[in-house]
């Protein structure tokens, strides 16, 4: 699909595929809590992949590593959906690719959506599997997600570093929503020529996520917390969507308070571009998968 393409449908069905519309927004979560979506890694991964699963904090947890050949780093990744929506078919042909093209162990955890789940009842069971993951340390670990789950990662690198767990070494934010009240005035520059995204919506949703905090909270808006001490990061956003203003700004501040930042801007691309099936998207992956830290004595040209 080309981007022109994507565009014209994003454009057409944004009030659908998107979070622009308040009521088609509420519409969506009364659909998911009276049926909720499927969830499970689709069957073709199996012929690349082996995926297992466990249940340790009463919601699953997929791992998805390569069929062929040992892992040479761990990802978790955080999947998007405004906290209301699971995981779905991009996020799988992502994760797909950071196992096979990567050599990847992913850790994939499908926690409870708002207004069942909140940041308060989830993020204490999310930071206990990250920082499993990081203790491990048998691999360099990257936290990884895409908008509300890269929201997610900065919030888990936060705690874990708060808390005196052990950091990733790489945070990966794909178009992240770093501050759930959406409330940076450089968002009604870019609101015009975005077809997904509304403040108004996503400020409901925010406030599903959020329960009984506040919205300003760090747990569920990570760029009012410290962002010193966090890993490297990588930060991929598109120019026509809102979300680019609070990752401008992350990588202001987080770069004035050491941080190395890496924030890769595509002219012209919509929310989570990366994950789409265009030739802006592949370039995306390349970068992302370019990225990926490797071990000690290892090289990217031994994945």
């Amino acid at each position: 699909m080309s981007s022109r393409a994507l565009l014209l449908v994003a454009s057409a069905l944004g009030h659908k595929m998107g979070y622009r519309d308040v009521d088609e927004v509420r519409r969506k979560v009364e659909r998911q809590q009276r049926r909720p979506a499927a969830f499970g890694p689709p069957k073709r991964l199996d012929r690349h992949c082996r995926v297992t699963a466990h249940f340790r904090h009463g919601w699953p947890c997929y791992e998805v590593v390569p069929r062929d050949g040992a892992a040479r780093v761990q990802v978790m990744y955080l999947h998007g959906g405004a906290y209301i929506e699971e995981i779905g078919d991009n996020h799988w042909n992502l994760i797909e690719q950071l196992a096979t093209s990567g050599a990847a162990r992913v850790t994939v955890p499908v926690h409870p959506l708002a207004p069942r789940g909140t940041a308060s009842t989830v993020i204490p069971d999310l930071t206990a599997l990250a920082g499993r993951l990081t203790a491990d340390g048998g691999l360099p670990t990257v936290f990884m997600g895409d908008s509300a789950g890269g929201g997610l990662a900065v919030t888990l690198a936060q705690r874990l570093r708060d808390t005196g767990g052990t950091p990733p070494d790489e945070l990966v934010l794909i178009s992240p929503w770093l501050d759930a009240a959406t409330g940076n005035p450089d968002i009604a520059e870019v609101q015009p020529h975005d077809p997904m995204l509304a403040t108004e919506a996503l400020r409901y949703c925010g406030s599903l996520w959020a329960g009984d905090l506040e919205l300003a909270h760090p747990w569920v808006s990570p760029l009012n917390g410290s962002l010193a001490d966090l890993p490297r990061t990588t930060v991929f956003a598109g120019t026509r969507d809102i979300l680019i203003a609070d990752a401008r700004r992350f990588r202001d501040r987080a770069t004035a308070e050491g941080v190395e930042v890496d924030l890769a801007e595509a002219e012209g691309q919509i929310h989570v571009y990366p994950l789409w099936p265009t030739t802006e998207g592949h370039q995306a992956r390349r970068h992302l998968l370019a990225s990926l830290p490797v071990p000690a004595g290892a090289s990217l040209a031994d994945r």
